[in-house]
């Protein structure tokens, strides 16, 4: 019997699923291991693990400066997440809706951020930084955190909401026009209900890049600690490895949460 066109052969179907297995494992075995070690009774990361245990949670949560670093953590995902809703969308209505000239440059230049190596937009951030305390009296703090995590958090809510309006129907917001509406009741009623998970999804990703990152926070926090940046800190020391270990999971688990729903979100709306 003749095997339908459209349909692979087993050893095809067999090949795929094994090279999706050595992919997933290749990228999330470490993590496994790091989740692993977050609950070793031992203080040294010896393998196998002889005992598992919760108690370096508790320690991990009654130290101050990691109390501290998870709220400069989440001030920094949050502030930095608002503000690239608002110029984030505010872009990509303009890039979409208008015709001008530069209009594709101005494209290519919002996502440049995303593209270029960290350490480099961490840099220039540092300098502009500098350039500016010498000018306006600016200091690196939790604000300028904020300012540079904002460049890269602006690239993912921008390419979100563009890739929807671009799928959108302008008869829509035509025929809405035509009806009597204002561009506030449009924007209410016809494009904010298809927009809203875009714009969600949007955010929790913004939300979960600025959480993790750790590059950019390096050359923009001054004396600031954010997560990432106690566990850049506090590897090499071997006393500390336990704590960091949770510090980790718990990093792992706050950004893997926030891009998982985005990719539920999208995922559920390209379906309906």
């Amino acid at each position: 019997m003749r095997t339908p066109s459209n349909v692979e052969p087993r050893a095809v179907r067999i090949g795929m699923r094994i090279g999706t297995g050595v992919v997933l494992a290749f990228l999330y075995v470490p993590l496994f291991v790091i989740v692993l070690y977050a609950f070793n009774a031992a203080q040294s990361q010896s393998w196998p693990i002889e005992e598992f245990t919760t108690k370096w949670f508790g320690i991990a949560w009654r130290n101050g400066q990691i109390r501290d670093a998870l709220g400069n953590s989440v001030k920094a995902a949050l502030s930095a997440m608002s503000i690239a809703l608002v110029l984030g969308s505010l872009a990509a209505f303009a890039v979409h809706r208008f015709r001008f000239f530069g209009r594709e440059t101005v494209s290519f230049l919002l996502v440049l951020p995303l593209a270029l190596p960290g350490i480099v937009t961490g840099m220039a951030l540092n300098a502009a930084i500098n350039f500016g305390g010498q000018i306006f009296g600016l200091s690196f703090s939790l604000f300028t955190i904020i300012l540079g995590h904002a460049t890269f958090c602006i690239v993912v809510v921008f390419n979100n909401v563009i890739a929807r309006l671009r799928r959108m129907s302008g008869s829509l917001v035509e025929a809405s026009q035509d009806l009597g509406a204002d561009g506030w009741q449009t924007f209410k009623y016809v494009l904010l209900p298809h927009l809203r998970t875009a714009l969600v999804a949007g955010g929790l990703l913004a939300f979960a890049l600025s959480f993790d990152e750790i590059i950019v926070t390096n050359f923009t926090s001054g004396t600031e600690i954010t997560l990432p940046k106690w566990i850049f800190n506090n590897l090499r020391l071997p006393n500390q490895r336990p704590q960091v270990n949770v510090v980790a999971f718990a990093v792992i688990l706050a950004s893997f949460i926030p891009v998982y729903i985005a990719q539920r979100l999208t995922e559920d709306r390209r379906d309906g």
